[in-house]
């Protein structure tokens, strides 16, 4: 947001979010500060505090665009479908802006488009019959999960499908001993296998989810 083109466009709070979430996800959330931000707009750090009161402002903002780009879960829909589809929207969401993983439930201030993201995911499984402490049982397992393996995912040093050769191959020089069985094991079976991608774990771990949270409504139905 540093050209001249960009400098020219009036400023607005959305704008000023809108950069806030391009600066992190360039630099990461750390080198987000007022200072940063107006620095990569092209204007003074005095000009921003007319649209945001300071940085939780902005936190509490970009979080909720964040929020504003995963498609709400409709009620009214199968409710396994729906929590399926909203788990890999939140997930592919945390993908484009890895800085979100820590941030998404830490808000006191939660905007417009996080409350409806919550209220349509309570109110699908609700409207599916769940009981209210299995609403809460559900929906805590969920994001805990989707978020974990968020967190994990954009840790790891390879990413996609046929990469983590390059890392697992020269960790399997130190396995000649003979000590670690198990883990060359997972690697050549597994791991170094052709199109294997971390990534797949996604959704068997979350139809296992989802396979026990049907026995569990079945039960109180």
């Amino acid at each position: 947001m540093t050209t001249a083109a960009s400098q020219r466009l009036p400023l607005s709070r959305e704008r000023v979010l809108e950069c806030a979430v391009a600066l992190a996800d360039e630099s990461g959330i750390a080198a987000l500060t007022i200072r940063t931000l107006a620095q990569s707009m092209g204007t003074k750090p005095m000009s921003l505090y007319y649209y945001v009161a300071n940085k939780d402002e902005i936190l509490d903002g970009i979080v909720d665009m964040v929020f504003s780009e995963i498609d709400l879960p409709a009620p009214h829909g199968e409710w396994r479908e729906e929590m399926h589809r909203r788990a890999q929207a939140v997930r592919a969401a945390l993908r484009r802006h890895p800085w979100a993983v820590g941030l998404m439930e830490s808000r006191s201030a939660p905007g417009p488009a996080t409350l409806r993201h919550h209220e349509a995911t309570l109110a699908t499984l609700r409207t599916a019959g769940f009981s209210i402490q299995l609403t809460a049982h559900a929906y805590a397992l969920l994001d805990s999960y989707i978020y974990g393996f968020a967190l994990q995912e954009a840790a790891l040093p390879f990413e996609g499908r046929d990469t983590a050769a390059e890392i697992t191959n020269p960790i399997m020089e130190r396995f000649a001993t003979g000590e670690y069985p198990h883990m060359v094991e997972i690697a050549v079976e597994h791991v170094l296998k052709p199109g294997y991608d971390f990534g797949d774990e996604f959704g068997f771990g979350l139809d296992l989810i989802l396979d026990g949270l049907s026995r569990l409504a079945a039960g109180e139905g």
